[in-house]
C-alpha cells in the first residue's frame, strides 16, 4: 500500500470505484482543455484529481500493477481545494492552473518525502522545495505524487529498493525506460497531466521513447536544478515529460530562467525566448534543414523495426517542409558512453557533498550506502566502481577535453550543413524485457555535449500479445545551445502531422 508522510493508508481508500466525473474524460487531457472545463463549470481541481487518485489506485496497485509511484501527497485534495477557491475569486493562478504533477523522487518536496528510489534515503524530508517545484507551485500546478526511478538515477530500467520494478503500460514484460521511468509510466497510464523527470545520459528521453511521450532535455543551464538529488552536476538536467508537445512546452515555459541558487542557469540570461509558447506552429517545418544521423541507426534484424518507425517519422517531416540532409559523419554513441561521458567520474564527489549536506539524511556518502545495506542489489557495481573514480584525476579531464571535441564537431556538423537540427532513433532496438538492460540508446550525444533535444513519438512496434497496440518507439531532435524554440517549432509541426499517440490499453 503506497503511504504518505505520516505513514497513514493513503487517502483512495475512501474513494468510490466509480469515475467521480460526468461529462469530461480524463484521458489524455490537456491543459488548454482542463482550463476550458474550469471556465465552463463542467470540472473542478477537486474533481480532476480525485480521478487521478482513482487511477492510481485501480492500475498503479491494483489491476495491471504498474507500480510507478511512490509517494501520494496527502495534501493534494486541500491542495485542489484551495486552488478551486483561488479560481472563484481571483481566476486562474497561473498558466498551470490546477495541473496536478507527477514528480520523480529525486526532487526535494517539503511535504513528501525525497528518497532517490534508495532505502538508505528512507523518511528524509527537505526543508526547502526544489527550484522547479517552487515555479510549478507559483504557476498554479499542484504535485500529486512522486514516482519511482532507477535507483539514484543510475541506470534506465526504472527498479528501485524502495518501490521495486515499474511496468511499461504499454507492455507489462517491459520496462518503461529509465531512469525516469516512473513519470513515463504515470503520464502515459494517465495518473496525471504531466511529469518531471531527470537527464544524466537517457532519462527523460528514455521513458518518453518508451511510452509513447514528449520529452524535453533542455540546454544545461536552461532550467534550475537546486533541489534535485545529483548523479553528474556536469551533465544533469531536469525537464518535462507529457502527452503533447505543446504540454511539454507549458512546463518548460513555466520552469526555465536564471536562479541564483543554480549558477549555471546565468548562462540562459539573454539567449532565450520570453515564451517558448510562440513556437507552436503548425508550419514549424517549413523552410527547416534537419540532418539525419544515418550513424544512430542500427544495421541488424533486431533495428529492422525501429528503422522502418523512425524512417516514416522522417518522411512526414520532409513532406511537410523540411529539407532532409542525410549525414554519414561517424560518431559512436556506445564510444561516448564508454569514453566521455564523465557520468560515474561525477558520481561519488556529487553525490557526496550533496548528502553531507543533509544534516537530518540517514547516510552521507556513497560509502554509507554501500554499507547500510538499504540499496537494491541491482546498482550496487556501478556504486562500487563510482566509489573508486574520483573527478580531478587524469582520466577525468581526458574524458572532459574529448567533452569539448564533441561539442565542436558537433556545432561544426551543424554549420557546415546548415542544420537547424539533427534527428535519430532515441534507442536503436525495442525497450529492453523486464530483467534485461537497455541498449543502444543514441542519448548520450545531448548528454555529453549538453545541447538540448526533444524525444517524440515516432511509432509502435507490430502488436502482439504482450504489447496489444505494439511497443512505442521514439526519434530525438537535436538542436544547438540554448535552441529549443526551434526544437519545438519542429516537433510541434511534426506531431499535428504524424498524430503517434495513443494512450495504452489499462
Amino acid at each position: 500500500m503506497i503511504q504518505g508522510k505520516n505513514g497513514k493508508e493513503f487517502i483512495y481508500r475512501r474513494l468510490k470505484r466509480r469515475s467521480v466525473l460526468n461529462k469530461i474524460d480524463i484521458m489524455e487531457l490537456t491543459v488548454e482543455q482542463l482550463h476550458q472545463a474550469i471556465e465552463s463549470g463542467e470540472l473542478t481541481v477537486k474533481k480532476l484529481v480525485l480521478e487521478y487518485l482513482e487511477r492510481i489506485r485501480r492500475f498503479d496497485q491494483e489491476g495491471p500493477k504498474l507500480n510507478s509511484i511512490i509517494c501520494i501527497n496527502d495534501d493534494v485534495i486541500k491542495e485542489a481545494e484551495a486552488l478551486d477557491n483561488y479560481y472563484i475569486s481571483h481566476g486562474f493562478k497561473g498558466p498551470l492552473h490546477g495541473v496536478p504533477i507527477l514528480l520523480k523522487d529525486n526532487v526535494h518536496t517539503t511535504n513528501m518525502p525525497t528518497t532517490a528510489g534508495s532505502k538508505s534515503l528512507e523518511g528524509f524530508f527537505s526543508n526547502e522545495d526544489a527550484s522547479i517545484v517552487k515555479k510549478m507551485k507559483d504557476a498554479g500546478a499542484l504535485i500529486i505524487a512522486k514516482t519511482n526511478l532507477h535507483e539514484f538515477a543510475i541506470w534506465g530500467e526504472t527498479i528501485s529498493s524502495m518501490q521495486g520494478q515499474t511496468l511499461n503500460p504499454y507492455d507489462l514484460t517491459r520496462t518503461p525506460g529509465g531512469s525516469s521511468g516512473g513519470t513515463g509510466a504515470s503520464v502515459a497510464a494517465n495518473f496525471g497531466l504531466m511529469g518531471i523527470g531527470t537527464d544524466t545520459i537517457n532519462s527523460i528521453r528514455s521513458p518518453s521513447s518508451a511510452n509513447c511521450l514528449v520529452g524535453i532535455r533542455p540546454t544545461i543551464g536552461l532550467v534550475s536544478k537546486y533541489g534535485v538529488v545529483p548523479y553528474s552536476n556536469t551533465q544533469d538536467v531536469i525537464g518535462p515529460i507529457a502527452r503533447t508537445v505543446e504540454d511539454a512546452t507549458k512546463l518548460l515555459d513555466a520552469v526555465y530562467g536564471y536562479d541564483a541558487k543554480d549558477p549555471k542557469t546565468a548562462w540562459s540570461v539573454g539567449r532565450v525566448n520570453q515564451s517558448y509558447i510562440e513556437f507552436l506552429k503548425v508550419e514549424g517545418l517549413e523552410n527547416k534543414r534537419i540532418g539525419v544521423l544515418k550513424g544512430f541507426f542500427g544495421q541488424d534484424e533486431i533495428h529492422e523495426t525501429t528503422n522502418r518507425e523512425v524512417n516514416k517519422a522522417i518522411d512526414i517531416l520532409e513532406e511537410n517542409g523540411a529539407t532532409m540532409i542525410a549525414l554519414d559523419d561517424v560518431i559512436d554513441s556506445g564510444d561516448l558512453v564508454q569514453n566521455v561521458s564523465v557520468h560515474l567520474y561525477d558520481l561519488k564527489d556529487h553525490l557526496n557533498a550533496y548528502l553531507s549536506e543533509l544534516h537530518s539524511a540517514p547516510v552521507h556518502s556513497v560509502n554509507e550506502i554501500l554499507e547500510s545495506g538499504k540499496h537494491h542489489e541491482g546498482i550496487k557495481e556501478n556504486l562500487e566502481k563510482a566509489n573508486q573514480l574520483s573527478t580531478g584525476t587524469s582520466i577525468y579531464n581526458e574524458r572532459l577535453i574529448k567533452r569539448i571535441a564533441t561539442q565542436n564537431s558537433l556545432i561544426q556538423l551543424m554549420a557546415t550543413h546548415q542544420l537547424d537540427a539533427i534527428v535519430y532513433p532515441h534507442q536503436k532496438q525495442l525497450v529492453c524485457k523486464v530483467g534485461g538492460s537497455q541498449n543502444e540508446r543514441n542519448g548520450v550525444l545531448a548528454s555529453v555535449t549538453g545541447f538540448p533535444s526533444i524525444c517524440v513519438p515516432a511509432g509502435f512496434s507490430d502488436p502482439t500479445e504482450d504489447a496489444k497496440l505494439g511497443v512505442p518507439i521514439g526519434m530525438e531532435i537535436l538542436g544547438r545551445p540554448f535552441s529549443e524554440g526551434v526544437l519545438i517549432e519542429i516537433a510541434y509541426a511534426y506531431e499535428q502531422f504524424s498524430k503517434v499517440r495513443q494512450a495504452p490499453l489499462v
